[in-house]
């Protein structure tokens, strides 16, 4: 893997990720909304970096012209990572539509309105690997960030149809990331699960590198969802760190 284009790379797992790839020496096109952290990571990877660009969610309009402008200036897309969300208010949401909306439109319409041209673009070249952040919350519906969880679980049935679609010219990876110690999770307790930004690049970087699938990230989280996915719902609402607020 050579080529990368990083969608929302300025968030820690982001930043992380590129790191390790910089390191390994692959080349970086990176896209973000905060500009001045987006100056600082491209000037701290160096010559990793062949570019960057603006990137807001909401001007889907653009998405297109983004994934254009990154196979131009890597000379082809080899892999790109979708790294950006929104976690949002739980609570918030379930009061306002307008926040619900948000959270909603984030994490599946504007990330759908990248995966189409990116999709597209790897169709035609024959190759290439996609990989999306998701995350263990899509795996059943808690208090806590069930708005959230909506909406990534409908966007891992999109990457479900997207790999059954492309593949297996075209990998794509379906990323779970589990709750990570981040400025995204800040103000939620902490607990022994939380990963680090760095334990979840490492995750990323071998996924990227074993190709199409789903992936919980880290690891620890595949058989602990087993679980709760088929926890009877009487004894999910008993348990307060899965059925609490």
């Amino acid at each position: 893997m050579s080529g990368l284009l990083i969608v929302g790379a300025t968030s820690a797992i982001a930043q992380a990720t590129a790191r390790r790839l910089a390191a390994r020496g692959d080349r970086l096109f990176l896209a973000a909304r905060d500009a001045a952290r987006l100056r600082a990571l491209a000037a701290e990877l160096g010559d990793a970096v062949i570019g960057t660009a603006p990137f807001v969610a909401e001007d889907t309009a653009a998405h297109a012209g983004l994934v254009d402008a990154a196979a131009e200036a890597l000379g082809g897309l080899d892999a790109v990572l979708v790294a950006h969300g929104l976690l949002g208010d739980q609570l918030a949401s379930e009061a306002d539509f307008a926040i619900a909306d948000a959270i909603l439109r984030t994490n599946l319409n504007d990330t759908v309105a990248l995966l189409i041209p990116v999709a597209n673009r790897l169709e035609r070249q024959g190759q290439g690997t996609l990989a999306v952040i998701t995350s263990v919350a899509a795996d059943r519906g808690r208090p806590r960030n069930y708005t959230y969880g909506a909406a990534k679980g409908a966007l891992n049935v999109y990457l479900q149809g997207l790999r059954t679609r492309l593949g297996p010219a075209v990998q794509v990876v379906t990323l779970k990331v589990g709750p990570t110690d981040s400025p995204m999770t800040e103000g939620h307790p902490r607990n022994a699960l939380f990963a680090t930004p760095d334990e979840v690049a490492r995750g990323i970087e071998r996924a990227l590198d074993r190709g199409a699938g789903t992936y919980y990230v880290p690891p620890r989280w595949r058989p602990l969802m087993a679980i709760i996915r088929r926890l009877p719902e009487r004894v999910f609402r008993g348990v307060p760190v899965l059925g609490g607020r």
